[in-house]
């Protein structure tokens, strides 16, 4: 499968989660993978070891996504190694507390916000020079669902990402002369740490440990996988997707039962 070889794909939180599953996916169908991330360097390590074991090629780059000089740093970072970018996965997020913004402290709205929408803006903006010279390139933004309801106890998420798909919007329309693709991906809960981390301020049940206590009630009787949403993130990619654009797909199995 190398419907991508020859492409050079950056994926923000690239290392764990929807992040590794889609790096993997990418890697899987030919793409060169930087592997982005902002703490957690052994798992960004252990992706990046798993891709070269199954014979592809990936790089490991640090750099915390709600920071505009590390943002400018890492894009001239991964454009050194390999001299362009074809994709842009802004998969890297964050998690409320589950307070009220009665209850929300200021440092937690605002490194919510940086991090969904702020900072994929900056790393847009130091991405498009070498995209436009591609021939085609993708944007991605994995958003969610909680843009739908935009649930109590949750306003800096759902802030950031409601913020975060207006970006997109934006982006899409002017960047098709280009020949930029800007989709957006929107999960349900996901089976990740971030979505057990949601799952417990969302629903107050903090001695929640696996959210596969939760695949009875779930759509097709379990809960969402990373690699349901890296399957639309590489159709977006795709050639099949070639003429799509500014369209946010939801992956949470049609939504919770009425």
């Amino acid at each position: 499968m190398t419907e991508l070889q020859g492409k050079v794909a950056l994926v923000t939180g690239g290392g764990r989660g929807i992040g590794r599953s889609i790096s993997l996916l990418l890697a899987q169908h030919g793409a060169s993978i930087a592997v982005n991330y902002r703490r957690d360097k052994e798992s960004a390590e252990t992706t990046v070891a798993d891709i070269i074991a199954a014979g592809g090629m990936a790089t490991a780059h640090q750099g915390s996504t709600d920071d505009p000089v590390q943002n400018t740093a890492l894009v001239a970072e991964v454009l050194a190694q390999y001299s362009g970018i074809d994709i842009l996965v802004l998969n890297a997020g964050i998690a409320s507390r589950g307070k009220s913004v009665a209850e929300t402290e200021a440092e937690e709205l605002w490194r919510l916000v940086a991090t969904h929408a702020l900072g994929p803006h900056q790393l847009c903006r130091d991405v498009l020079p070498s995209m436009r010279t591609r021939g085609r390139g993708d944007i991605i933004f994995i958003s969610s669902v909680a843009t739908n309801s935009m649930s109590a106890n949750g306003a800096p998420y759902n802030m950031g990402k409601a913020a975060q798909e207006a970006l997109a919007s934006t982006l899409a329309k002017e960047e098709r002369e280009h020949g930029i693709h800007v989709n957006v991906v929107a999960p349900g809960l996901v089976e990740t740490d971030m979505g057990l981390r949601l799952a417990r301020a969302m629903t107050g049940q903090r001695e929640m440990q696996d959210l596969r206590s939760l695949d009875a009630a779930a759509p097709f009787g379990r809960v969402c996988q990373p690699e349901d949403v890296a399957n639309i993130v590489l159709w977006f990619c795709s050639a099949e997707a070639g003429y799509v654009t500014g369209q946010r797909i939801e992956v949470d199995g049609g939504g919770p039962r009425r």
